[in-house]
């Protein structure tokens, strides 16, 4: 079998023939995103539990509505964007909650004196809690997940200018946040 190599069907293949019902499809765009959704949910969340219930109702939505999806369009940036768009949901059900409980306080952690990559990666998400959602949101789709500003812009339904805008103040708030690294890390 030497010069066989196995075909890889597109993403937007694949969501067509879930559209038909095809389990195998659903399986290998479950084992493509389900690491990186889970990540962006995690990050968005700051909870296990709620990133793996927001995964599962995800990929519930995708089976119980392929005709949602739009071929036209690549699949990750309309997956990333329903993300985007449950978190989005979940922010304003915070509000609300907040509005009704008085006293919740958000305190922003201190960097240790020992830095690691990942101890300084930790502090940098757990700085962000503190920013929008959707400046957050960019953040990630833009550091994380390497979407370029257009193609979030897109997924945002907003201007590349306010996705420019949104990283370039995450960028100086998280400078300002760690100028007692500087020199250490580049913002």
């Amino acid at each position: 079998m030497f010069g066989r190599e196995k075909k890889i069907t597109s993403d937007e293949k694949l969501m067509q023939s879930i559209r038909h019902g095809d389990q195998e499809a659903f399986n290998q765009l479950y084992e493509r995103y389900k690491d990186r959704l889970y990540y962006y949910f995690f990050r968005m969340l700051n909870s296990e539990s709620q990133a793996n219930d927001f995964l599962q109702d995800l990929f519930l939505k995708i089976i119980e509505k392929p005709g949602h999806f739009n071929p036209a369009y690549p699949f990750k940036t309309w997956v990333f964007s329903v993300a985007y768009n449950l978190c989005k949901n979940e922010y304003r059900r915070r509000e609300v909650r907040k509005e009704t409980h008085y006293g919740d306080r958000h305190v922003n952690p201190v960097l240790p004196e020992s830095i690691t990559e990942e101890k300084l990666v930790n502090s940098i998400f757990k700085s962000l809690d503190s920013l929008s959602p959707e400046h957050r949101s960019v953040f990630i789709m833009h550091y994380r997940e390497g979407f370029p500003v257009k193609e979030i812009a897109g997924m945002l339904e907003t201007a590349p200018g306010t996705v420019k805008s949104r990283l370039f103040y995450t960028r100086k708030y998280l400078a300002e946040k760690f100028q007692h690294l500087k020199g250490e890390i580049e913002f």
